[in-house]
């Protein structure tokens, strides 16, 4: 009995040292955002947990209504090419998106930035050095955050983000309260697919027909500016999706809209 006690303190005595030595011996639960794709214009859904959880932070991933809207957005972590030529199509078709960019995009692709800010876009916040944003302290959230705001200040003079994605979809419940507390509001997509492979293109048609196949009303649409196959198959997406009766919208509009919405059911 006397062995079976010792053993249990010693066991708790090396669980405290290897929490004191190591702090990330024991980690907070996390999130990777994911669903199942939507099909037939039918709307995904992320499950109640998360949708809760989303609800109480004011997070998005999706409009509210039945409006046939799309909301787009890109994630850039690098450049590869092809920036330019989806920047050019968003002009042409009249159309908004939201740029989500890292520390070392805003500072290698200067020149896109400013005209990502100048053709009217609105720039969100994917973090400065694009690390898993819920292994780190509040500390340390707050540093990535507001490094890439001072960057982005300094290339463009946008005074600060107020969207906020987190890489690889990583997330907990800690960092959104951390960044509803310094004023960052995180969005999630409801539209997405395998494209940020730069060496493994799968052509046109393939972003395109996957595009298409998840189309719904209010859709948050993600896609990475590396593929080639996204800057071929936008233009023809865009007017598609209008001849289908949609139209694209900023995410100012879509937060307008939730709030709206989330107004009328309390």
């Amino acid at each position: 009995m006397a062995k079976h006690i010792s053993g249990i303190l010693l066991g708790s005595i090396l669980l405290v040292v290897g929490i004191l030595v190591n702090p990330y011996a024991v980690k907070a639960e996390e999130f990777h955002w994911g669903f199942k794709k939507a099909t037939d214009g039918v709307p995904p859904s992320a499950g109640s947990e998360l949708d809760k959880l989303l609800d109480d932070h004011g997070a998005i991933y999706k409009g509210q209504g039945e409006e046939k809207v799309v909301y787009l957005t890109f994630d850039n972590g690098y450049e590869n090419g092809y920036t330019e030529s989806i920047l050019d199509t968003l002009k042409k078709e009249k159309t908004p998106a939201t740029f989500f960019l890292t520390g070392h995009y805003v500072k290698s692709a200067s020149d896109l930035v400013k005209r990502m800010v100048k053709d009217g876009h609105e720039i969100g916040n994917h973090s400065y050095d694009h690390p898993n944003m819920a292994n780190l302290s509040e500390q340390q959230m707050k540093e990535e955050w507001e490094k890439l705001d001072e960057v982005l200040y300094s290339v463009a003079g946008v005074r600060r983000t107020v969207y906020a994605r987190p890489p690889e979809g990583v997330f907990n419940a800690k960092l959104l309260q951390a960044g509803n507390d310094l004023g960052y509001r995180h969005i999630f997509w409801s539209v997405a697919f395998i494209d940020w492979h730069k060496d493994q293109p799968k052509g046109k048609d393939h972003a395109y027909n996957e595009l298409m196949k998840q189309l719904h009303p209010g859709a948050v649409i993600l896609m990475h500016t590396v593929s080639p196959d996204n800057a071929q198959a936008l233009p023809d997406f865009i007017r598609d999706a209008k001849k289908q009766g949609y139209k694209f919208h900023s995410l100012d509009q879509l937060v307008k809209e939730y709030e709206s919405k989330s107004s009328m059911t309390q």
